[in-house]
């Protein structure tokens, strides 16, 4: 008989931090299964990586090019949430409706299927707690009146805003600092496991991603100890953690890594549009050689890639070359998706060490980690999997490895 699986997502947690932790759950899991280091995304941002992890394929396909992006068709900026200024430079109601509905109702490309889809197309009882990328089969109403509902999994917890079950769990949203978010998810997860009440769980702790930004990649301890306590709450609800491994199976990542902030760039390109967040930017332009080359000796610019002829140029202090991208991990294969993305710019920038790109606000995380860009530090996760037959190398394989897990065939685009 398959088991039933969890997907854990630790937003931010880098290999290193993972490695060296002590933390009890963790290491319980790690004792128990097979590890590796795996790829992430381009750019390797949370709703671009969260779209791979929940459709398995590239930005080309799922569309979703950014954390800020400028929308073609309705000529407007589309920004999910760089920091609480860039959301309200942007206009606080207008991004919140991109961020919550917008991105899995009209952004998430129609032709990538979601795990949920998928599964639930299957017979499958799927479940999501807070993870971004929901798109699914079933309706739900808001918690709170007059939002428009979604389609999401059969079991669906989203910050309180959407709850399929009623709980008990305390609201979501009260202290990120203190971990409220993965107090709430360790909450609705126990009352799951409880009742049995799922096939597959995307069990999303994005708690650490918010210290990590503020205190460095590495630094982050107590918010670690928090989602370690989340995840010893979920397998303890089985009734004990060999009790949680006997009915379930258990893959344990992290979206993207992070590197420390010592130095803030604001990317301008003359004639063109930048969208810039974190460690990765993208020009909006005409003429993508000539915006590639004004980058060229740019403070914060590692980097810069675009299409030529249909075919990846990528340059690096005035020197042209695919070898420029050969330092990255799959850095070619990543930037020919990310460029193919109908949503991205024409131009695509990858920060260099140290270095971030200010925000629509000017915001910034400077002395903490942010990531973004091509660099192993930003692309690099933490891929543990514990009663599955194999770890998958990337983000874009994870869910392949969860419907041969289900036997449930090779993944696809809709």
């Amino acid at each position: 008989m398959t088991k039933k699986l969890v997907l854990i997502v630790i937003d931010g947690l880098t290999p290193s931090m993972f490695e060296s932790a002590e933390t009890p759950a963790l290491r319980f899991l790690a004792d128990h299964g097979t590890y590796t280091r795996a790829t992430s995304v381009f750019p390797s941002l949370t709703p671009v990586c969260s779209a791979s992890i929940a459709t398995g394929v590239h930005p080309d396909i799922h569309e979703i090019p950014h954390l800020v992006w400028w929308h073609r068709r309705q000529l407007r900026l589309v920004e999910y949430g760089s920091s609480f200024g860039a959301v309200r430079a942007a206009g606080l109601s207008r991004s919140i409706r991109d961020t919550v509905f917008e991105m899995n109702r009209s952004h998430l490309g129609a032709r990538a299927e979601t795990i949920y889809e998928a599964l639930d197309d299957r017979g499958l009882v799927t479940g999501a707690i807070n993870f971004i990328c929901y798109r699914g089969r079933t309706r739900h109403l808001a918690s709170l009146p007059g939002l428009p509902p979604v389609y999401a999994p059969r079991r669906f917890f989203y910050y309180s805003l959407f709850e399929s079950d009623q709980t008990g769990a305390p609201i979501a949203v009260r202290s990120r600092a203190t971990g409220s978010i993965d107090a709430y998810a360790a909450a609705v997860g126990r009352w799951l496991v409880t009742r049995d009440g799922f096939d597959f769980l995307v069990y999303y702790l994005p708690d650490y991603d918010f210290a990590s930004h503020v205190e460095g990649p590495d630094a982050a301890h107590e918010a670690l100890a928090r989602a370690d306590t989340a995840i010893a709450t979920l397998m303890g609800a089985a009734g004990g953690w060999d009790e949680f491994l006997a009915r379930y199976s258990v893959l344990l990542c992290s979206d993207h890594g992070q590197s420390h902030v010592d130095r803030i760039a604001r990317l301008e390109v003359p004639g063109a549009l930048v969208t810039a967040s974190n460690r990765a930017a993208m020009v909006y332009t005409d003429d993508p050689r000539g915006a590639a080359e004004t980058l060229d000796g740019a403070e914060g610019v590692e980097t810069v890639v675009f299409l030529e002829d249909e075919a990846v140029v990528a340059r690096r202090d005035g020197a042209e070359g695919l070898d420029v991208l050969d330092q990255y991990p799959d850095g070619l294969q990543r930037a020919h998706a990310a460029l193919r993305n109908p949503n991205a710019g024409e131009v695509l920038v990858s920060a260099a060490p140290g270095w971030e790109f200010a925000d629509l606000a000017g915001r910034h995380h400077l002395g903490g980690g942010s990531h973004g860009s091509l660099t192993a530090g930003d692309s690099l996760v933490p891929m543990l999997a514990v009663g599955l037959d194999r770890a998958p190398a990337s983000l874009t394989e994870i869910k392949q490895v969860m419907l041969e897990h289900f036997g449930a065939g090779v993944a696809h685009a809709a």
